[in-house]
């Protein structure tokens, strides 16, 4: 059995938020919501773990972050710039305040990820079924025609104070049939619902979401770079395009070339999306310590 890794990805600005929120410290003893998510990690089995960073912020990152666990895991580092380029693709790189997006993060990672893989965001705080579930797939079931995600309920991946964007799913027989990216996500009095345009739509309170945390088979590459090379021909000079994991991930599902299992967390979503949601989480954290589910400190 070849262990899997799990790519972090760590290399956004935080811009809704104002700030570097991968490294904010919110557990009651310094703890960064990606230390509970390398606890997690390594408690579930994980021993690679591959960070995804911005050289600006490098060696910030290795003293909070990357320097904690490298004495029980395996640490790899990648930069995902806005002009970083992809071996085999002519990239015209107009100037960007921030990168491709989280397509181009993992295509970033390919000279060091060799092996099946999952892929999570830094500020997102999952929960340890998500990194038990993902870690049994990878082990068991992950190959080049079967992939896999963990999905949450969206009632339980939501910020009290603004809007969040979120890919609703579409499954039937426990596979992922579409992945439609909704922003301006938010509940009101009387529901869950996403603006288009000028119009509002409802949401049911229990469809299922991406958030980001996926399981792939390294064969992804390759397809993830054909992908990433249409993307361009299209989109190279707008500044603000960005390349998506959704995007390859329904290509693949609609040319028939993989089915993605849909696996759904019961833990509830926990992240940063805006400054006022700090105060929430950091209590959330307490608790979590106080009930003996973390210990303090966690390293």
């Amino acid at each position: 059995m070849t262990n899997p890794s799990l790519v972090i990805l760590a290399a956004g600005m935080g811009s809704r938020y104002g700030g570097l929120k991968q490294l904010d410290q919110l557990g009651p003893s310094g703890e960064t919501i990606i230390d509970y998510s390398l606890y997690d990690a390594l408690e579930a089995g994980f021993k690679k773990i591959v960070f995804v960073i911005r050289k600006n912020f490098e060696q910030e990152f290795k003293e909070k972050i990357s320097n904690k666990i490298a004495d029980r895991v395996e640490v790899c580092h990648v930069f995902q710039e806005f002009d970083t380029k992809i071996d085999g693709l002519i990239m015209e790189v107009p100037l960007r305040e921030k990168p491709w997006g989280t397509g181009h993060a993992i295509l970033v990672c390919e000279s060091v990820v060799k092996e099946p893989f999952a892929v999570i965001n830094a500020d997102d705080y999952y929960g340890k079924d998500a990194f038990k579930q993902i870690y049994n797939f990878l082990t068991t079931e992950v190959s080049p025609s079967s992939y896999g995600m963990v999905g949450y309920s969206l009632d339980k991946s939501l910020s009290e104070n603004g809007y969040v964007s979120r890919g609703v799913c579409q499954t039937e027989d426990g596979l992922l049939k579409e992945i439609k990216e909704r922003t301006k996500i938010k509940r009101e009095e009387d529901g869950i619902f996403y603006i288009d345009g000028d119009e509002k739509f409802e949401l049911p309170e229990n469809s299922v979401v991406s958030m980001n945390f996926w399981g792939f088979d390294n064969s992804i590459f390759p397809k993830l770079k054909d992908s990433f090379n249409g993307f361009l021909a299209e989109k190279s000079t707008d500044p603000k395009a960005e390349f998506f994991i959704p995007i390859i991930v329904d290509e693949l599902i609609n040319s028939g070339e993989v089915k993605l299992k849909v696996m759904t967390s019961t833990d509830q979503w926990y992240g940063v999306t805006y400054k006022e949601d700090k105060e929430m989480v950091m209590n959330v954290f307490v608790g979590f310590s106080a009930n003996g589910h973390y210990k303090v400190p966690v390293w």
